[in-house]
């Protein structure tokens, strides 16, 4: 006879906060919401620390390097999605690691002798508007000058005209000598009025530039999520498959974590791929595991060595699974499940496994119930698909702008490998959608109005560190003519222009 559970699966919307005490040090100014990526042992800290609790979902609709990097440049991390060739992916993982870091190898180069022609495709093949003029075309070749939007003049200068007739000759160029510091380097930038500073070796050699928006942005970006060496951090998923190829060429990219990436982790193809990681890398590579919703499978993933676990099958926006396989269970009510074997683990073991609630999201103060409910940090994808970053087109539909945005199981992404169930056999049915999300605008904008409903819910709360909401945070089911009074009702609204 199967195994019943008495408890119901329950979504967060059943579910309020119940204010708390708010002291006067409960003001949104003094909530921090930095919060462990990684498993630590007791006493110790954990080696990643998000200093904003969102990451953003392993998806080709959501997760590409443009994202990336503004996520992390508001102190979260994306996970770049596995369901492309191996090499696409590290390239994606390259690119981010290249935005920040002081000193940036050039990704766009030319010899004199390109045109104007090449020099536009090249601006609109890599993004970046900045191209070094070397002898051979390469990053490191000998400088002889650059090009910058100032120029040439787009639509007036012919199209076959030389890059050496209308570049900044390295005679005319300030530079840098390699050996200087970032402090240094940024010194020069000011003292001269210069948005880039070329580093030269004593051969004369292109070796990195400097950017002075790269400074503007730390200041203007203080939750940057970066590491010692100034880059931004990044994450990528992998799969259970490909994994032995894969992951060298994400380590060798300088991914900072990675993420199996299954809609069911309960298995033993990710207790091998985790073992394998351990394996060959130790702690120097941190990867985490899921998706789970209950104690067993948190515990099978644990002892398996992931340093994070992912909970939630079935209640993304757009996954199906829950209805084409009858498998899942509520988010909430996984999430509670979860949390306390997490806890149960840490007083066994001294080891605190950060979980990530991943799906069931509708509303911004369902963030705050999920951090209340034990999360550690949450993965979305919806949330983020809408805004400029996200890696799909913008369209117009009827009256409205939408961005695309589809599942991993959906025949789009042809994502199989997140549904295997061994075997050599594919994907035979969907369990995702293709589809759109109203479009947002950009990325920083929407996080700020989040964040501040997040802390202004957590200062109702009582609490200023998510630590705190976890310990303090009052949590009441609701019944559902309860939810309808605690929207508008009864009224009869003004139409928006």
């Amino acid at each position: 006879m199967a195994i019943y559970l008495n408890d119901v699966s329950r979504t967060f919307g059943e579910y309020l906060l119940i204010p708390g005490l708010t002291t006067k040090e409960c003001i949104p100014a003094n909530v921090s919401l930095k919060t462990p990526l990684v498993k630590f042992k007791s006493g110790e800290k954990s080696v990643i620390e998000l200093n904003i609790p969102f990451v953003s979902a392993i998806m080709q609709s959501v997760s590409g390097p443009k994202l990336a990097i503004e996520l992390a440049r508001n102190g979260g991390l994306s996970f770049i999605f596995g369901s492309q060739p191996i090499d696409s992916q590290a390239e994606m993982v390259r690119k981010v690691k290249k935005f920040k870091a002081g000193f940036v190898i050039s990704d766009s180069n030319l010899t004199p002798e390109n045109t104007l022609a090449d020099v536009l495709e090249l601006i609109r093949r890599t993004e970046h508007s900045t191209i070094g003029v070397t002898d051979d075309g390469t990053p490191n070749g000998k400088l002889l000058g650059m090009v910058t939007s100032r120029d040439y003049r787009e639509g007036k200068d012919p199209i076959d005209m030389k890059v050496k007739d209308f570049m900044t000759p390295f005679a005319k160029l300030i530079v840098g000598e390699l050996g200087m510091t970032l402090t240094e380097a940024n010194q020069i930038i000011w003292d001269h009025k210069l948005n880039t500073l070329p580093i030269i070796d004593k051969d004369q050699n292109l070796q990195y530039f400097v950017f002075r928006k790269d400074y503007d942005s730390h200041r203007d970006n203080p939750k940057e999520l970066s590491g010692g060496d100034k880059k931004l951090l990044v994450g990528a998923g992998i799969n259970t498959r490909d994994y032995k190829e894969r992951v060298p060429a994400l380590v060798e990219a300088g991914v900072d974590v990675l993420c199996i990436d299954s809609s069911d982790g309960y298995s033993e193809w990710q207790y091998e791929t985790l073992h394998w990681i351990k394996d060959t890398y130790g702690d120097k590579v941190l990867v985490g595991a899921g998706n789970v919703v209950d104690q067993d499978g948190f515990n099978y993933l644990a002892d398996a060595g992931a340093d994070f676990i992912k909970v939630g099958i079935g209640g993304g926006s757009i996954c199906i699974t829950r209805e084409q396989k009858g498998i899942g269970r509520g988010q909430a009510t996984a999430l509670i499940d979860v949390a306390k074997a997490r806890d149960e683990y840490f007083k066994r073991h001294g080891v605190y496994i950060p979980i990530c609630s991943d799906g069931g999201l509708v509303h911004d103060y369902h963030m705050v119930l999920a951090l209340a409910m034990g999360a550690d940090f949450l993965m979305m994808g919806r949330y983020f698909a809408r805004f400029d970053e996200s890696p799909t087109k913008k369209m117009k539909i009827g009256n409205n702008f939408v961005k695309e945005y589809w599942g991993e199981g959906s025949n789009r992404a042809k994502n199989w490998q997140r549904y295997d169930m061994g075997g050599n056999e594919s994907l035979k049915f969907e369990e995702g959608v293709d589809s759109y999300v109203p479009y947002a605008g950009k990325l920083k904008d929407n996080l700020n109005v989040t964040l501040g409903k997040i802390t202004s819910t957590m200062c109702s709360c009582g609490s200023i560190s998510i630590q705190e909401l976890q310990q303090y945070a009052k949590i009441t089911l609701v019944s559902s003519t309860s939810i309808v009074e605690g929207g508008a009702h009864d009224v009869i609204l003004k139409e928006q222009n």
